[in-house]
């Protein structure tokens, strides 16, 4: 999570952009190795394994969210217990699949960029009209193909890789960046994505991890501590907590200090 890291994120974003907006018949290319004209479909879509494949992608991805999940529950029920795991990186990781898979993908674009997905263009035995990446006028009306929420959820491994032992984290990088094209990989085969979304997806999930990560670890003036997170979520949780505890009876924990 380094400058050279974003530098070359942002400059394979420009490229990608700049080459798919010139030549968009580029993403009807790459997603036509897929489709067989023969049948008018995307064959491996059909195909019970690649379906179990796609579905343990999330499965995993979403794995790694789960104890930051627990921690924050439990938080909030017992703020008189310190969290179970470290709270920058409990805040690091929900805010980071939020932002990524969450808000930027399912609740803007893909709801506000009417994008075709390569199954429903008339190029591949649809109805809709194909629209290069950068024209949100196509004919989808909702869960639309740009840009991939899957894909983005994929490389968002890249941020518990980038809390992986020193010594661990290249080959942590190299296993998400692995995960999230194989898994990109198979939305294309599906003809649920264009590259374009995928690669977008990925590159979108990496900023937002990059920015995250420095505001968190790095710089100075943004960085805080576990302890921080810890007090912070206590004075939160510790108002309805008392109150449970006189509704049902019992007196309440002295409230943990800041």
């Amino acid at each position: 999570m380094n400058r050279t890291g974003l530098f070359i994120a942002l400059a394979l974003w420009l490229l990608i952009g700049v080459v798919f907006g010139l030549y968009p018949e580029l993403d009807l290319k790459l997603a036509a190795l897929f489709f067989d004209p023969a049948t008018n479909t995307f064959p491996l879509k059909l195909n019970g394994w690649a379906s179990f494949a796609r579905d343990a992608a999330m499965w995993i991805a979403w794995a790694f969210v789960v104890p930051s999940l627990v921690a924050l529950v439990v938080k909030m029920i017992r703020p008189d217990r310190p969290l179970l795991v470290s709270g920058r990186a409990m805040v690091f990781l929900l805010v980071t699949i939020i932002m990524s898979a969450g808000i930027l993908t399912n609740l803007t674009f893909k709801t506000y960029w009417g994008r075709p997905r390569p199954v429903v263009v008339t190029q591949f035995a649809g109805e809709q009209q194909f629209v290069p990446w950068w024209d949100p006028r196509g004919d989808c009306a909702r869960n639309c193909s740009f840009f991939s929420g899957e894909g983005a959820t994929a490389f968002w491994t890249l941020a518990p890789a980038a809390l992986a032992p020193p010594a661990w984290r290249p080959l942590a990088y190299a296993g998400a960046v692995v995960f999230g094209a194989v898994t990109s990989g198979l939305r294309m085969a599906f003809g649920g994505h264009f590259f374009t979304d995928v690669a977008i997806a990925g590159l979108v999930s990496f900023v937002v991890i990059w920015f995250a990560y420095a505001l968190i670890y790095r710089w100075p003036r943004a960085r805080f501590s576990d302890e921080a997170v810890d007090a912070a979520l206590t004075r939160l949780a510790m108002p309805g907590y008392r109150l449970r505890q006189r509704l049902f009876g019992r007196k309440p924990a002295p409230e943990a200090s800041a």
